[in-house]
């Protein structure tokens, strides 16, 4: 059984069968920019289902939010994004080129000569993260915002508004899904970091003096989720930030990280931010950020525990966790994606033996009934060992068979794909059989 080594062959099956495509790749593409084709997007959709679930279900102290990406640049003063949020950058006077000052190695670093030409290099300079934009109907009269390079800063400007209108009494959460902006400078390894991407965030609002104890609690919750979405323990692990790592705003960081084939690597953030958020928006807004509790009538300003998962690192971490090559006794290799069955963009496939012979409607008829509860892919082309093959690159767990026995005794095939074994079941019985092992499993 070989499991992924590299990205190569996930870059390939994803565009192959439809996961992930390359942005704008009838132009020559656009770097670090992806598509999410049709398995892709229901997979992508899983991942923010299962992980909104788990946040707004799971728990009755936390509510959702969607801010909108354009907001005040004052935002971003308070924030620190404006002035702090840099990368230093050196210019290769020769190539052209720009790098990253961390990325370079101490020698090129002395020498001032660029790794890949030789070419001279500039004297570093701080360049901004922040996609730049105008909000205006005149050019030359607009005002310069931002794309937001991080949502949370939609819930944090929100907070008295989400106070005041659910009635939320500290502990208390808000989640959010959304789009982020940053204009990364050494973007790469398929979409583990891209220019645009999507944040799944919650923060979680406390009094200071419990923020200790809810930062190791959500620690724990977080980790436990993965197991829902398939990602196996023994490829996580948690890292935490030295004192010259923290971010400004951080009392506490950990990292979880996963071991994807490029190495351990970051997946999610669980940060300890203080009080430090509430109290810039106070001092840049002049508006009251603070929390009154209605049993004692204490005012003060929350800490926050913060949650921050990129939901394209979790969808590659999920399909580098699924993919295997597995070597059957015939010799040939089978590639084959192990979705969680609550993950698997498509949960079930019903293939007809032949189209012919009552067999094609009566396969149409079940997948109607079936496509009501779970997403449904119908295939009635070539041969039904290929037909299984391409139903296990896409990940699909269960393929429903309908052969010429069916007409008569009114049972169908059903392949797991993990086993490839087949078991004969009356149809009368499926849906209750695959709602077990998808729904609840």
């Amino acid at each position: 059984m070989a499991k992924l080594e590299s990205f190569e062959k996930l870059v390939s099956l994803a565009k192959r069968r439809g996961f992930i495509f390359q942005s704008s790749e009838i132009y020559g593409g656009i770097n670090a920019c992806y598509d999410y084709g049709p398995l892709g997007v229901e997979l992508k959709l899983n991942v923010k289902q299962m992980w909104w679930n788990a946040m707004t279900r799971e728990y009755d102290n936390i509510v959702g939010l969607d801010a909108a990406i354009l907001m005040h640049p004052k935002v971003w003063e308070a924030s620190g994004h404006v002035a702090g949020f840099t990368d230093p950058l050196v210019d290769c006077k020769k190539c052209k080129s720009r790098f990253r000052e961390d990325t370079l190695s101490e020698e090129s670093m002395q020498s001032r000569l660029c790794p890949e030409c030789g070419g001279e290099l500039t004297e570093s300079r701080q360049f901004n993260l922040m996609f730049k934009t105008q909000m205006g109907a005149v050019e030359g009269t607009a005002s310069t915002i931002y794309l937001r390079p991080e949502t949370a800063q939609g819930i944090f400007v929100n907070f008295p508004n989400v106070v005041d209108t659910s009635r939320m009494q500290i502990p208390f959460g808000i989640a959010q899904i959304g789009k982020a902006f940053r204009n990364e400078i050494t973007p790469g390894n398929f979409i583990f970091r891209t220019r645009e991407f999507e944040q799944m965030e919650m923060q979680f609002f406390v009094r200071p003096e419990e923020s200790d104890a809810w930062f190791e609690t959500w620690k724990e919750r977080r980790i436990s989720f993965y197991d829902k979405v398939g990602i196996s323990q023994e490829n996580l692990h948690f890292k935490e930030h030295g004192p010259d790592e923290l971010a400004h705003y951080a009392r506490a960081a950990f990292d979880i990280e996963y071991k994807f084939p490029i190495g351990w690597s970051e997946l999610e953030g669980i940060h300890n931010r203080s009080d430090f958020d509430l109290r810039q928006h106070e001092e840049f807004s002049g508006k009251s950020m603070t929390y009154r509790d209605p049993q004692t009538n204490e005012v003060y300003t929350p800490f926050i525990i913060e949650t921050s998962a990129g939901c394209d690192r979790m969808t590659l971490a999920i399909l580098c966790e699924a993919y295997e090559e597995e070597t059957l006794d015939d010799g040939s290799v089978r590639t084959v994606m192990h979705f969680h069955p609550r993950i698997a963009p498509i949960k079930v496939a019903i293939l007809p033996l032949v189209k012919k012979g009552g067999l094609k409607e009566y396969s149409l008829e079940l997948r109607d009934k079936l496509k009501r509860q779970f997403n449904v892919f119908y295939d009635e082309k070539g041969a039904i060992g290929r037909r299984y093959r391409r139903m296990d690159e896409a990940g699909t767990p269960y393929c429903v068979t309908i052969d010429f026995d069916t007409l008569e005794d009114h049972a169908v095939t059903v392949r797991d794909r993990d086993t490839m074994e087949q078991i004969r079941l009356p149809v009368s019985d499926l849906h209750a059989w695959l709602a077990e092992r998808i729904l609840i499993s």
